[in-house]
């Protein structure tokens, strides 16, 4: 999953994007509302967190700018004030969800991975290839009935290719969408973690190489 935070409270913003990024989510940082719009109009989001008062280009024109032109992204929208009308006034500007500040971090996760969950193609609860299982609200895998001990991002990595349902993804999907701003695309990350995966997952094999292609479960 690919998440944008849009907070101007930088230690917040960095607190956030931590959390996140230990759930294997990819995650950017814009500290006010134009580079929100900036980053919005380069990189494809699932979800946008985003701070209702933000300096320069308020939350409200952004969060309607992506509703007109990236209608695939969803919105939770953060705000210091949590009385219903201001709930009321934030979801009929087009966000998907609202959270007053102070938030616990566990209630945000949960709220983004729902909101992720609505901008993707269904998929099932846990995800099953053989005797192989993911369980992405669990954040746990396991094969043949063992527990995998996989980092953030392999598992992040196993859940995008057995999503893909057999389509071969290549290796700049995946940096796109597992890996944030700070992933160097011209570095074999992708291709080390795809290798350690693999290792780990034992045998039989389950991550093809598909020449050209990408990489398939």
């Amino acid at each position: 999953m690919r998440v944008l935070v849009v907070e101007d409270h930088l230690e917040l913003a960095q607190s956030v994007a931590r959390v996140l990024r230990r759930e294997g989510m990819a995650v950017d940082l814009a500290g006010d509302g134009r580079a929100a719009l900036d980053r919005a109009s380069l990189m494809d989001y699932d979800v946008v967190v985003l701070d209702r008062d933000l300096p320069g280009v308020h939350g409200d024109e952004v969060c309607g700018h992506l509703v007109e032109h990236a209608p695939r992204t969803r919105v939770l929208m953060l705000t210091a004030s949590g009385t219903l009308a201001e709930r009321v006034e934030g979801l009929s500007l087009g966000a998907d969800d609202y959270l007053a500040k102070p938030f616990a971090y566990a209630e945000l996760v949960a709220r983004i991975r729902a909101l992720g969950r609505r901008s993707q193609p269904a998929q099932p609860p846990v995800l099953v290839h053989g005797d192989l299982r993911l369980d992405p609200a669990q954040r746990s895998a396991t094969r043949a009935g063992m527990r995998l001990a996989l980092t953030p991002k392999e598992l992040a990595v196993l859940e995008y290719l057995l999503a893909a349902r057999g389509r071969a993804v290549p290796a700049e999907e995946l940096l796109e969408r597992v890996w944030d701003e700070a992933a160097d695309p011209f570095t074999t990350t992708v291709k080390a973690t795809v290798n350690r995966l693999r290792a780990k997952l034992g045998e039989p094999p389950l991550i093809e190489t598909v020449p050209r292609s990408g990489y398939r479960i």
